[in-house]
């Protein structure tokens, strides 16, 4: 007897599922739209930059750096995840329509930014709660930066004011990007 196909994408699901890192294994939503994206799915096998973000802060400068280096290593594997948060002294005031236009228009940022989210212990955000039960501190301020390996491990955390482009900061990103993803020989 041929199984419904029903099964088969169930199975599928559940090894897709199994072969998700935890850290990973969460969806969020694109700023400013209602598209949900599955972190897994959409960056498997990929580096990642997480950063909370803020349009007033006397770091937001630094989406310019971030904006560089994401240019500059994409093609490697390297993507920018944005999460603005309004947690420290109300530096992201604005809604999600207004911190899009913002990004685009003051710094021509294209890397994926995500809706606006807590960062702080206690009422984080899921993906941030996840960083630090895999050893990360919460953010003191925005614009702290997590950086996650291919494999979707936890590969380094740097404070705001570490600059995007600081040697340490691209030091590890290249260390990360030299690593083979999870399952390559």
């Amino acid at each position: 007897m041929i199984a419904p196909s029903f099964t088969t994408t169930a199975l599928a699901a559940a090894t897709t599922d199994a072969t998700c890192p935890p850290l990973l294994d969460l969806e969020v939503r694109r700023l400013a739209d209602d598209e949900r994206v599955r972190l897994c799915d959409a960056y498997r096998g990929q580096v990642l930059l997480i950063v909370n973000t803020a349009s007033k802060c006397g770091f937001t400068p630094q989406y310019e750096g971030l904006e560089r280096l994401y240019r500059r290593y994409r093609d490697q594997g390297l993507v920018v995840l944005g999460f603005p948060s309004n947690d420290f002294l109300h530096q992201e005031p604005g809604d999600e329509a207004e911190i899009a236009k913002f990004c685009r228009l003051t710094y021509d940022v294209e890397f994926p930014i995500f809706e606006k989210v807590s960062v702080k212990r206690g009422h984080a955000h899921p993906l941030f709660q996840r960083l630090a039960e895999a050893g990360a501190p919460y953010p003191k301020w925005n614009f702290y930066k997590y950086l996650v390996d291919r494999r979707g491990r936890l590969a380094g955390h740097f404070s705001s004011v570490t600059p995007p482009e600081g040697r340490r900061l691209v030091e590890a990103i290249e260390r990360a990007l030299a690593a083979p993803p999870a399952g390559a020989p």
